[in-house]
């Protein structure tokens, strides 16, 4: 029970600052709640494809295992349903702290297009990540420029 109480604790004290930002940004919390979803969605992209691009550039060793494992977080990702993520008014132009563009909202069918693409390079780096090194970095390039297809047309650049 002790540990329970702890981590209830620990959970509390750290979601106070969240909710100090939310209050003192004035957005609307759903808002917010979408934007908060969508970038912790790609940050578990960015997690997951810093794993197999380290292994694809050589900077870590292959392992098999390891690359499987997030090759397959990567394709439940990107088949994870979205669409509450990207609620309308949750643009850069409306709101600070995001990099999503207007244009995302003006060209839906080609954004689940560029998703859809994502889903088929996710697939592809799911069936070969675990076979070899020379498989995972081939199959790699399809979900790279699936990601930078979407990126270049929906997110502002730094």
């Amino acid at each position: 029970m002790a540990k329970v109480l702890r981590n209830l604790c620990l959970a509390l004290a750290l979601a106070a600052p969240a909710g100090v930002a939310v209050a003192e940004s004035h957005i609307d919390p759903a808002i917010q709640g979408a934007i908060t979803a969508r970038q912790s969605h790609m940050r578990l992209y960015a997690h997951n494809l810093g794993i197999v691009g380290a292994m694809a550039q050589g900077n870590a060793e292959y392992d098999a295992e390891r690359a499987s494992a997030a090759a397959s977080n990567i394709l439940a990702l990107s088949q994870l349903m979205q669409g509450s993520y990207w609620a309308p008014g949750s643009d850069n132009a409306s709101v600070e702290g995001t990099r999503a563009l207007p244009a995302i909202w003006a060209n839906i069918p080609d954004v689940i297009e560029k998703a859809e693409a994502l889903t088929a390079a996710a697939e592809g780096l799911a069936a070969n990540a675990g076979t070899d090194l020379a498989s995972l970095q081939s199959a790699l390039g399809a979900v790279g420029g699936a990601c930078g297809a979407c990126h270049r047309a929906y997110r502002q650049s730094n």
